[in-house]
């Protein structure tokens, strides 16, 4: 009841409202405005009926040690990591012939997303491990004009659609996109060749490579990463769930918890979802289901007439988290360009993540998952 409450809000205040012109939404004009929509329909606004989405005057933000990493609660043996700039790198995750991908078992946050065509790609974040090849490397979306932003990271990616690269290019972070559209080449990009396999899904990095390129041209470096709170206490709200499945249109996906471990594993058409640098099947200490806003816009992504999709990732939205066996719903909020996501619940107090490596699986507002 609570899960429909909170997505009833929210899909009805976030589509509520017109496209506005370059810079004019309030209260946030450092975000961006919605893009030109296609065939939208949108239903008739209504007050929100909840947590107000207003920036608190104080934010509470998680304060860590110099050994522990901010992305994931956990100590890391050598610090030195952490004086590094994190990467984004964007990985394909269809056509099934794509999988296993190498190195996103390694990723300390991974964002899973619709691209188009009902098809969902990664944005993997990288800071306290290395991971060599990563990939396969495949083109940017929209969101990815806001994950960097979140995490201050260097953005790694195949390519772009006109419309999309345009978006980067006037970006804040331009300087920290590598993609081989900007002249980005070997031996930071380069091509594994697989019998069978389309040559765009060949293309790999490393994160070593990106980081040393990082360093030649002076935009790596530690960075301020305070935003997400972790703690090993389970909140005692929740219920206990055992599987979460997620029905993205072209593949399904589903998290199996296993208590003995602790963590939840991943599943991706019905079979294990597999890492082919590591060997182990992907897993995850948090899944986080984030609902927010789909805006289809007027960037033509591919041949096929499929048009790219804004996640609006901004304001504040439903969210329910999956740590420990057990299910907790709550709102994100993100009310600067900077800030990461914030989970809290309904009195407004901070969701801690358990430490470890999170998932998060970006859905609209009316998609419906299951669980057990």
């Amino acid at each position: 009841m609570l899960r429909m409450l909170w997505i009833g809000i929210w899909l009805m205040t976030a589509c509520g409202s017109p496209s506005t012109p370059e810079g004019a939404r309030a209260p946030t004009p450092t975000m961006p405005p919605p893009l030109v929509v296609v065939d939208e329909k949108r239903p008739t606004p209504t007050p929100p009926l909840a947590v107000s989405p207003t920036a608190p005057a104080t934010v509470p933000v998680a304060e860590f040690p110099p050994d522990v990493n901010p992305l994931t609660g956990l100590r890391v043996p050598d610090p030195a990591v952490l004086n590094r700039r994190p990467l984004a790198i964007k990985i394909s995750n269809y056509p099934p012939v794509v999988r296993p991908q190498s190195g996103v078992d390694l990723a300390d946050l991974v964002f899973e997303h619709y691209a188009e065509g009902g098809v969902t790609r990664f944005t993997a974040i990288y800071l306290s491990q290395d991971a060599e090849p990563v990939g396969s490397v495949r083109s940017a979306r929209l969101i990815d004009l806001e994950i960097p932003a979140m995490f201050k990271a260097i953005l790694a990616y195949s390519g772009a659609s006109v419309g999309v690269n345009a978006r980067i290019r006037a970006s804040d972070f331009i300087e920290r996109a590598l993609s081989p559209d900007f002249g980005v080449g070997a031996p930071i990009f380069w091509r594994i060749p697989r019998e069978g396999v389309a040559v765009e899904h060949t293309l790999f990095t490393s994160t070593r490579r990106l980081w040393e390129e990082a360093t030649r041209r002076g935009i790596n470096g530690p960075q301020d990463l305070r935003g997400m709170v972790f703690s090993e206490q389970i909140p005692p709200d929740g219920q206990p769930v055992s599987t979460l499945i997620i029905p993205y249109r072209m593949e399904p996906v589903s998290w199996r918890y296993d208590p003995g471990s602790g963590r939840w594993f991943r599943w991706t058409a019905g079979q294990p979802h597999m890492d082919a640098l590591t060997g182990r099947q992907l897993s995850a200490a948090n899944v986080v289901v984030v609902y927010a806003h789909h805006q289809t816009t007027d960037i033509l992504e591919d041949r096929l007439g499929n048009y790219s999709i804004e996640i609006q990732i901004w304001g504040s939205g439903p969210v329910r988290i999956f740590r420990d066996g057990r299910m907790l719903e709550g709102q994100w909020q993100r009310f600067r360009r900077e800030d990461m996501l914030r989970f809290v619940d309904v009195q407004g107090q901070p969701i801690p993540l358990k430490p470890g490596n999170t998932w998060f699986q970006m859905v609209p507002l009316d998609m419906g998952i299951q669980t057990q």
